[in-house]
């Protein structure tokens, strides 16, 4: 009997997903729980498990193609069944041709899908949004009469967008019903809405939030063509990945008053208590590193100054009782942020554990999407890669995230003389909106005193 394979629900507010890449093709024998396909979210990218053994007989979406949770993406049959003649055409060749090919493919035909049909009217679902791509926000559609119009099933799909959409839309004064939507149904995604932004007329633009009203928005110049045709260039497309991390810096970028304050920190004592415990750490299957430290720090740090640990909501400050600890993992091909959820609730064994655990998850695709939300502060660490220091940009809805710099040993003056001493520069990113330099550098003095003084006994 055949087993339909279903797109997952990665997450409460995942509401599709796009395959990426089929590590199976059409005729090949699965395990129960093999690797299947993989796929990416606004959350998270993971690899999906087979739910059943057999032969995969069908592969339904392409590479590049992206679908709602619980559609059909392939099917797997008994042993020995043979392959349905469809899938040895147009979606096999899909999984087996090239990722770039497909990726273009696919966007192909999502842009032909709002385009004009062949009698010059465009279809049903894209005509009340493409009306009014570049027009303001207005009232509610009036019907025939003059009255207000029932809002029709495109409608209500357009509107039914994720939390962070709605708030673009509130913080911009957005109507998101104006938007023509690229999701499943017509649903408007972060790129729709950060796009109409952009491109909307000086004269149409959406009016800016009245606490924001009174700063001009300057001019930006046309941006320069990326290459000429006479370039020697090799040409790829994003990953979804990318395209999302994109996004969101752009998002952050626009939302918060970006500051850095950067202190030199001395390591000594934390290097010394490291080599001390590592061994009794290893012991019971943990590995104490540099980071447990900060991040211990960095929570006790947050205790005395929950404003770091907090989130704008318009004109109201949400502070998180909860200290989510994001901790930014480098990928292949991207970056991803796993949250340690109640990081404020573990000691320095569990905090090890749950970093480690949380990093080789990412790094073997392996989170769940509930992994990687509800962050309240996080940490990043290029000095894993030498870099002396760096300015993060802050991680929406946070406003405040924590940059290491490498930890070597420096000459510094220690009393009048020039001594070795285990160093390293950490960077505090904070939303200036809300968050003063003082208060800044007073929680960064926390860390610095707790990382210059800590206690072994924490250990």
């Amino acid at each position: 009997m055949a087993t339909e394979v279903m797109m997952p629900q990665m997450g409460e507010s995942i509401a599709e997903g796009t395959v990426v890449r089929w590590l199976k093709k059409v005729g090949d024998t699965v395990e129960r729980d093999e690797p299947l396909f993989e796929i990416s979210t606004d959350k998270v990218d993971a690899e999906i498990p087979s739910p059943a053994a057999g032969v995969l007989t069908e592969i339904k979406v392409s590479v590049g193609e992206t679908v709602a949770v619980n559609s059909v993406v392939a099917t797997i049959g008994g042993a020995g069944e043979k392959p349905a003649a469809a899938a040895t055409s147009g979606a096999a060749a899909g999984a087996a041709g090239s990722t770039a090919a497909q990726v273009a493919a696919a966007k192909t035909e999502a842009s032909a899908s709002t385009q004009p049909q062949g009698d010059g009217e465009p279809s049903a679902a894209a005509t009340p949004a493409a009306k009014d791509a570049g027009a303001p926000a207005a009232a509610p559609p009036r019907g025939v009469n003059g009255g207000e119009r029932q809002l029709t099933k495109d409608d209500l799909r357009r509107q039914k967008s994720s939390p962070l959409v709605r708030r673009i839309a509130r913080d911009h004064n957005v109507d998101i019903g104006r938007i023509p939507g690229s999701g499943i149904g017509g649903r408007v995604t972060k790129h729709d809405i950060l796009g109409y932004i952009e491109q909307a007329p000086p004269s149409q633009a959406p009016a800016a939030p009245a606490s924001a009203r009174h700063v001009p928005e300057p001019e930006r110049p046309p941006s320069a063509p990326a290459y000429s045709g006479s370039d020697r260039v090799e040409i790829e497309p994003m990953s979804v990945m990318r395209k999302k991390i994109a996004e969101h810096m752009i998002l952050s970028r626009r939302t918060s008053a970006h500051v850095h304050s950067v202190f030199h920190i001395n390591f000594s004592k934390v290097d010394r208590i490291r080599r001390e415990k590592k061994a009794e750490y290893e012991r019971v299957g943990a590995k104490l590193t540099y980071m447990s430290f900060i991040a211990k720090a960095v929570i006790d740090a947050i205790r005395r100054h929950p404003v770091i640990n907090s989130s704008l909501d318009a004109d109201n400050i949400v502070y998180k009782r909860d200290v989510n600890l994001g901790i930014a993992v480098a990928l292949d091909n991207g970056l991803i942020v796993p949250v340690i959820k109640n990081a404020d609730e573990k000691n320095m064994l569990g905090l090890s554990r749950s970093i480690a655990d949380v990093a080789s998850r990412a790094r073997s695709k392996q989170l769940k999407a509930d992994e990687v939300q509800g962050g309240t502060f996080t940490i990043t660490n290029p000095g894993t890669f030498g870099a002396q220091f760096g300015m993060p940009i802050i991680n929406q809805p946070q406003v405040a995230i924590l940059g290491v710099g490498i930890v070597e040993k420096r000459p510094v003056v220690v009393d009048d003389a020039i001594a070795i001493r285990t160093m390293a520069y950490l960077t505090l990113g904070y939303d200036h909106r809300l968050i003063d330099g003082a208060v800044a550098d007073e929680f960064m003095s926390d860390v610095k005193n707790q990382i210059e003084n800590f206690d072994p006994n924490q250990v």
